[in-house]
């Protein structure tokens, strides 16, 4: 089985860190979110991904040269200009060849779906079209979805305020297509699958919809990604999830609460790792602390860093403070020399 995984952003939100690396190559509890991703769908039966890019294919290329993620082979569809949604999904189907019941990923959520069950249901309710849908405490935050009690979606509401709805049910970013869907997505155009494809199905009664309660959630955010990253290592289902990676140095007297270290990198003694991800290679000072924060740089000794995104390049100095920031601000690749 195919699918499509939307790859295509510019990770606005996690910069600096996306000046280096694109986001669903980001780890989460040191592997990253695009490996992932393509586990979960393995285990739905998908055995081929065209990533849908919006730009160069070659960071990808270089984390899987021999074109696998896992069992999972991989192809790339790099558009032009950017296509947005639905426009994508159609470009990448008909790059990759997709002529049958194909699969739609975000490859930036992480969730425990069980894809396998969503095809089923999309199969057996004969369905052009079905997406996943996740519990949510505030509705007007997302994009909610009213079903009937066969699942076959009626209407949906964009953040919708309250007495608007009685659904706290969110579209979680999967789909499962039948190939006459991409009628619909001719892939030559921008165009958004929520705003135009959706609501054209809804009123062909075509469009139906799967709720489950499997852990979810958009790593795209700073806060998210955190939490994803918590999570995860937590969880630990594998060694390799563990919160501090194996090669990881962490002085004795560090202490590191709800937080991940990664491959390769340095916390020295005395300092104080608390809700944040120290990514690889990052190198965290004596006497340092780190809260609620992503590090991929340098962090000087005695430094004081909160809700900061330190880049690759990024150095906090010793005996700084650092709160709120970006460091660097810009792309280090696009300042002018």
């Amino acid at each position: 089985m195919h699918a499509v995984v939307l790859v295509g952003g510019f990770g606005t939100r996690l910069r600096p860190l996306t000046y280096s690396i694109p986001k669903p190559l980001l780890p989460v509890a040191h592997t990253s979110m695009l490996e992932r991703l393509m586990n979960s769908l393995a285990h739905g039966g998908v055995t081929h991904a065209v990533l849908a890019l919006g730009f160069k294919p070659e960071p990808f290329m270089s984390a899987f040269p021999n074109d696998m993620c896992g069992s999972v082979q991989l192809s790339y569809a790099v558009e032009d200009s950017p296509l947005d949604t639905a426009g994508a999904i159609g470009f990448a189907a008909r790059t990759a060849g997709i002529t049958d019941t194909f699969v739609v990923a975000n490859g930036d959520v992480l969730t425990d779906l069980d894809i396998a069950s969503l095809i089923s249901f999309h199969r057996s309710q004969g369905a052009e079209g079905t997406i996943s849908l996740t519990p949510v405490d505030d509705p007007s935050q997302y994009g909610i979805v009213e079903t009937d009690a066969n699942g076959r979606v009626l209407r949906f509401l964009e953040k919708p305020q309250p007495g608007m709805t009685t659904s706290n049910f969110a579209s979680a970013g999967t789909y499962v297509f039948e190939a006459s869907a991409l009628a619909r997505m001719p892939g030559d155009k921008k165009l958004s699958i929520e705003r135009v494809v959706f609501p054209q199905m809804v009123a062909d009664k075509a469009l139906f919809a799967l709720s489950t309660d499997d852990y979810w959630i958009d790593a795209g955010r700073p806060d998210t990604y955190i939490s994803a990253n918590i999570h995860v290592s937590k969880r630990a289902l594998q060694s390799t999830d563990r919160p501090i990676h194996p090669t990881a140095t962490v002085g004795a007297s560090a202490t590191i609460v709800n937080s991940v270290i990664g491959q390769n990198a340095v916390v020295l003694d005395g300092a104080r790792i608390e809700r944040s991800v120290v990514l690889p290679g990052a190198h965290i000072g004596r006497g340092a602390v780190v809260t609620d924060s992503l590090v991929m740089g340098t962090v000087g000794a005695n430094s004081q860093v909160t809700h900061s995104i330190i880049g690759s390049t990024g150095v906090v100095a010793e005996n700084a403070e650092c709160s709120n920031a970006q460091v660097p601000a810009q792309d280090p690749a696009q300042v002018p020399r």
